[in-house]
């Protein structure tokens, strides 16, 4: 498998520069006048925004109060955006004037080499978001992260992730199924890709010795080792959140959940803590891009979205379920309820720069869990 990794990752390069090159780039540049987009784009038809989150709905409603510009929010996982921007760029029927897609690789390698949508970032903020999350324009990051039941355990009962790969572990990890949920598979490769090296390290520190990975490397060792020891598998996080923190649970389960499963603490009284110090990573993250739809009747409209998007105030309802905004200024609430702003450094991070890889590799990645899975 390394060897075809290898290939991929140089594909992967040569990709994304021709897929970067479809961008609107130079925002810097661009002369910007605020005022005069809220003007224009108040002009213009309504708009409507795909979101894989519900928060999208409340944030569409918040952005017509305060404009004065019609906007509907609809929840739409990454499989339906990706169905219907596509659907509708190629009967030239623009429907989504603006998505924030979670499913990066699949942004890159097929909406905008196909030419359905376009990145554009607001240039007054320009100076507040990194260089990494400018081209495409990276909305937000979101953290999956290990979690346990706190009123079994006063602290996470794994330090390690390969402890998760053992007997004692045998059904008790809760998780969504990789071969339904393609992020779970782009993290397979982003550490492959990325950090394959940390993984290898986690395992000679847990066992005291070096791993012979062979061709697959560290990471799909454990990816297999993994699937062998048969994981709770569910449909969504909520499915997983449960099995772990349901506060008359008296089975302990590790969890592979969202962070903004996290406020069931606070909506149905689960008891959900984070797994700080689980070596390598305490969990990862995924970004969510955001796009103009190529055709839209509302481009200016659009592009008023996308900056209050990227707003404190924008990002808000959001940013209360533990997404964090690539706008440096724009904070997590103090009340997030997972607390992943503070161990943000235990986060495995991805890199965008082999999306195209991670597109390349899924089906390889997904056939090396299938393979090895075992109930």
């Amino acid at each position: 498998m390394s060897r075809h990794f290898d290939v991929k990752r140089l594909l992967a390069a040569t990709a994304l520069g021709v897929a970067a090159g479809l961008f609107t780039g130079a925002a810097q540049a661009e002369e910007f006048d605020l005022n005069a987009l809220i003007e224009a784009a108040k002009k213009e038809p309504p708009i409507n925004v795909y979101s894989s989150t519900g928060k999208i709905v409340k944030q569409a409603e918040n952005f017509t109060k305060k404009y004065g510009v019609q906007a509907t929010g609809t929840k739409a996982n990454a499989a339906a955006q990706l169905e219907m921007v596509i659907r509708e760029g190629q009967a030239k029927n623009v429907q989504g004037d603006v998505i924030q897609i979670s499913d990066v690789p699949a942004g890159v390698a097929q909406l905008v080499p196909q030419g359905f949508v376009e990145s554009w970032l607001p240039p007054d903020l320009a100076a507040k978001i990194p260089a990494q999350y400018q081209n495409p324009l990276t909305v937000s990051n979101e953290a999956n992260v290990f979690a346990y039941n706190t009123q079994l355990n006063e602290s996470c009962p794994v330090k390690n992730i390969w402890e998760l790969t053992e007997a004692k572990w045998k059904g008790k990890l809760a998780m969504q199924d990789p071969l339904n949920k393609a992020s779970y598979v782009d993290w397979f490769n982003q550490m492959a890709t990325n950090a394959d090296d940390k993984v290898a390290a986690a395992y000679k520190e847990y066992y005291g010795k070096d791993l012979e990975a062979g061709e697959d490397g560290a990471t799909g060792a454990w990816v297999k080792a993994l699937a062998a020891n048969g994981p709770l598998l569910t449909d969504a996080d909520e499915g997983a959140a449960q099995a772990v923190g349901a506060p008359d649970q008296k089975e302990q389960f590790i969890g592979l959940i969202s962070s903004a499963k996290f406020r069931n603490n606070q909506d149905v009284g689960s008891k959900l803590g984070l797994c700080t110090g689980l070596k390598p990573f305490a969990g990862w993250m995924y970004p969510s891009l955001g796009f103009i739809a190529k055709g839209t009747d509302s481009p200016n409209a659009s592009k008023l979205f996308i900056h209050y998007l990227m707003t404190d105030e924008g990002i808000a309802p959001q940013a209360a379920d533990g997404k964090m905004s690539t706008n440096s200024e724009a904070k997590l609430p103090d009340d997030e309820p997972s607390g992943i702003g503070k161990v943000l450094d235990q986060i495995f991070p991805y890199d965008s720069a082999s999306a195209q890889s991670d597109w390349d590799a899924r089906q390889d990645w997904q056939d090396l869990w299938r393979i090895n899975y075992k109930k």
